[in-house]
C-alpha cells in the first residue's frame, strides 16, 4: 500500500505522524482511504493529537526547564541547557526551539479535521435495528468529541508557540507540498490570544466535563476554560502590555497587546479562572497528599489536576536526578538556594516571616522540620536536603559524603530533586514506575484567580480565602496570608507561585510575564557548601554557583533563521 506523505508547516512534512505512538509497521502499509474512512484509526489518530502536550521530564536537552531558571542548575555541563543560563543562544541555535514540533501538532490536528468526517459508518447507518442504531448514534457524537478535543490541542499548542515567540501565523489548514505559503503572515499577539480564547470557548461547549476512568486524561471542559483563563492572565500582565522595553521596534503589535484597559483586561482573566473553580460536575479539589501528586502510578488520576500528561512506566527520571550516592544516579536537576530559601518558617499557626541566613536561630538548623524555626513542608516535599533520610539512608551532601562535593557528577547547589521523582524505584533491578507531567492543576488556577484580582479588586476578600487555600491544605497548614496594600499581596501572590509551584515548568514564563526576568534570571543561581565539624553537627555557607545572563531582548524567543530565510518579509522579534 502507499504510504502517504505530506508537508507540514510552516511548512514541513508529515504523514499522520500524529500516529507515531501506535503500530507504525501497521500504520505504515495503510492507504490514505484507510487511515481515514477506518474508525478505529481516526479513533487511534484522535488519541494520538494528544502526543504532542509537554512532557516536562526532559524538556531541555535532558533537563526540566527549571533548569533554566532560578530553581535549579543541571549538574550535567554539557547539556544545552546551560546555554540559556549563560545568554549563549540565538536564532540559529536555540535549545528550546519548538516551532517546528507545534507547527507538526498543529497540522496533525488540522489534517484531523478536515478528514475525521470522512469516517464510513454505512453498517451502522442503514441497519435499523436499535443496536445498530444506537451504535451510529454513539460513534456520530465521540467523532464530534474528538474534533473538539482536537481543537483545544490546536490551541494549547499555539499557546505553547505564542508565550515563547509573540505573535505567530495561524493556520488552520493542513498544508502540503503545493500550497502557496509565501502569503503567510504572523498574526498580531492580539489575534492570537483571540484564537486561542475563541478555541476555548468552543471546546468547552462540547467536552464533557467529567470522562469515565478508561478516558481520564483527554481534554475536558475545565481542561478548555482553564487554558483560557492562562491566556488571559498573559494576555493582562505587564509583558503583553509594554511594549516600551522594545523601543523603536516597528511592529510592537507582534509582542503585545493593543492599549486598552488593564483592569478590564485584569477582570476577564479573574473571571475566567473562577469558572473553572465554580465548573460543577467536575470534583476538583485540592489535594490532601502534596507529595502524591507527582509520584504515585495513579497521581494522573488526583482530583487537583485538570490536565495532565501521562507517560508509561520508566525509570530514566530516577537514573537521570538520583543521587550519585545511589547506584546508576546521576544527580540531574539540583535545587537552587534561591528557591530553598523562599520557603518561610513557621513560627506557629498563625505567623510565617522569611528565612534569613543573618538570623543565627535560622542558620542553626536550616532545614528544621519543628518547633519555631520550622520551615514550609513544601520544602522537604520538593527538595532532598542534607541530612534527611531517603531511599533509607541520611543524605550526605556534605563535602566528603556519599552525595556530596568531591564525587564525580555530585550535586552543585547542596540538594537533590524530590518532585517528581519516585524514591521507591531500584535502578539495579530495573523497577519503574508511571509518571505524569502535571500541565494545569487546581492550586495554579486558584493562585491564577488571587493575581488577577489582587490587580482590579484589591482587598476582595477571596484573594485571601483562595491563597490561604493553597498554603493550608492537608499536610502542610501553613499560616494564612497577611493583610497588606496591593503591592504586598502581589509580592505575596508571586512568592507563593514560586514555592507551590516549583519545578513545574512556570516559573520561567511568570518571571518573563511579571517582567523580573532580568533582575531574577540574570542574578547568581546560589548554593550551598556543607561542612561535617562532626557526628550530625553541620556548617552551611551560601555562595555563588553560576552567573547567570538575561537580557530583555529574552523576554521572547527569536524567530528561527531557518523560517526567516523562507519568510523574508517576516520582522524578527526585538532586539535580536
Amino acid at each position: 500500500m502507499k504510504k502517504n506523505i505530506y508537508i507540514l508547516g510552516i511548512l514541513i512534512i508529515l504523514v499522520y505522524t500524529g500516529c507515531e505512538k501506535l503500530d507504525r509497521e501497521i500504520i505504515t502499509t495503510l492507504s490514505k482511504n484507510d487511515v481515514e474512512k477506518i474508525y478505529s484509526y481516526t479513533m487511534n489518530r484522535a488519541t494520538a493529537l494528544y502526543t504532542d502536550l509537554p512532557d516536562g521530564f526532559f524538556e531541555i536537552d535532558g533537563a526540566i526547564s527549571a533548569c533554566a531558571s532560578d530553581e535549579a542548575e543541571y549538574t550535567l555541563e554539557t547539556s544545552n541547557v546551560q546555554m540559556f543560563n549563560i545568554g549563549s543562544w540565538n536564532a540559529i541555535y536555540n535549545p528550546d526551539n519548538v516551532w517546528a514540533k507545534y507547527y507538526k501538532a498543529i497540522r496533525n490536528v488540522n489534517l484531523f479535521l478536515e478528514t475525521s468526517d470522512s469516517v464510513n459508518l454505512d453498517i451502522y447507518r442503514l441497519d435499523p435495528t436499535p443496536s445498530q442504531q444506537l451504535i451510529y448514534t454513539n460513534r456520530l457524537a465521540e467523532i464530534k468529541r474528538w474534533k473538539y478535543e482536537a481543537r483545544f490541542l490546536r490551541a494549547f499548542y499555539y499557546f505553547e508557540l505564542v508565550k515563547r515567540y509573540g505573535g505567530v501565523p495561524i493556520i488552520t489548514k493542513a498544508l502540503t507540498y503545493g500550497d502557496d505559503y509565501k502569503g503567510v503572515n504572523r498574526n498580531t499577539l492580539e489575534e492570537c490570544v483571540n484564537f486561542i480564547k475563541s478555541e476555548c470557548d468552543s471546546a468547552a461547549a462540547q467536552l464533557p466535563a467529567k470522562y469515565a476512568d478508561a478516558d481520564l486524561g483527554r481534554a475536558t471542559k475545565g481542561a478548555a476554560l482553564a487554558l483560557k483563563a492562562k491566556v488571559l492572565l498573559y494576555a493582562a500582565s505587564d509583558l503583553w502590555n509594554t511594549p516600551s522595553w522594545a523601543s523603536g521596534y516597528p511592529r510592537p503589535e507582534l509582542i503585545a497587546m493593543s492599549p486598552g484597559d488593564r483592569n478590564a483586561r485584569w477582570k476577564d482573566a479573574a473571571d475566567a479562572a473562577l469558572a473553572v473553580i465554580t465548573l460543577p460536575g467536575t470534583t476538583y479539589a485540592l489535594s490532601n497528599n502534596y507529595r502524591n501528586l507527582f509520584i504515585t502510578s495513579q497521581g494522573f488520576q488526583n482530583m487537583e489536576h485538570i490536565l495532565v500528561r501521562r507517560n508509561g512506566a520508566s525509570n530514566t527520571f530516577e537514573k537521570a536526578n538520583y543521587s550519585v550516592g545511589f547506584d546508576m544516579g546521576r544527580s540531574g536537576a539540583t535545587p537552587s538556594q534561591n528557591l530553598v530559601d523562599a520557603y518561610e518558617i513557621k513560627v506557629d499557626a498563625t505567623t510565617a516571616i522569611p528565612f534569613d541566613w543573618s538570623d543565627p536561630t535560622h542558620a542553626a538548623n536550616p532545614y528544621a522540620t519543628t518547633g519555631p524555626t520550622a520551615r514550609d513542608p513544601r520544602l522537604f516535599l520538593n527538595v532532598i536536603v542534607n541530612n534527611s533520610t531517603y531511599k533509607g539512608r541520611a543524605m550526605e551532601i556534605w563535602t566528603g559524603g556519599k552525595d556530596g562535593k568531591g564525587k564525580d557528577l555530585a550535586s552543585k547547589t547542596g540538594y537533590y530533586l524530590k518532585k517528581y521523582v519516585d524514591e521507591n524505584i531500584n535502578l539495579l533491578t530495573n523497577t519503574t514506575s508511571v509518571h505524569s507531567w502535571d500541565l494545569i492543576r487546581l492550586a495554579d488556577v486558584y493562585l491564577w484567580y488571587a493575581e488577577a484580582l489582587n490587580e482590579y479588586n484589591p482587598g476582595h476578600s477571596d484573594i485571601k480565602k483562595y491563597v490561604d487555600f493553597v498554603r493550608q491544605r492537608s499536610g502542610i497548614a501553613m499560616p494564612g496570608i497577611p493583610a497588606g496594600t496591593q503591592e504586598e499581596i502581589r509580592n505575596i501572590i508571586r512568592h507563593e507561585r514560586f514555592v507551590e509551584l516549583a519545578f513545574e515548568g512556570h516559573r520561567l514564563w511568570d518571571l518573563r510575564r511579571w517582567m523580573l526576568a532580568p533582575a531574577v534570571l540574570g542574578a547568581p543561581l546560589k548554593g550551598v557548601e556543607i561542612t561535617q565539624t562532626a557526628p550530625s553537627t553541620f556548617t552551611y555557607s551560601v555562595f555563588n554557583v553560576e552567573n547567570r545572563v538575561f537580557h530583555p531582548k529574552m523576554y521572547f524567543y527569536p524567530i528561527p533563521q531557518s523560517e526567516l530565510l523562507k519568510m523574508p518579509t517576516w520582522e524578527q522579534n526585538p532586539l535580536w
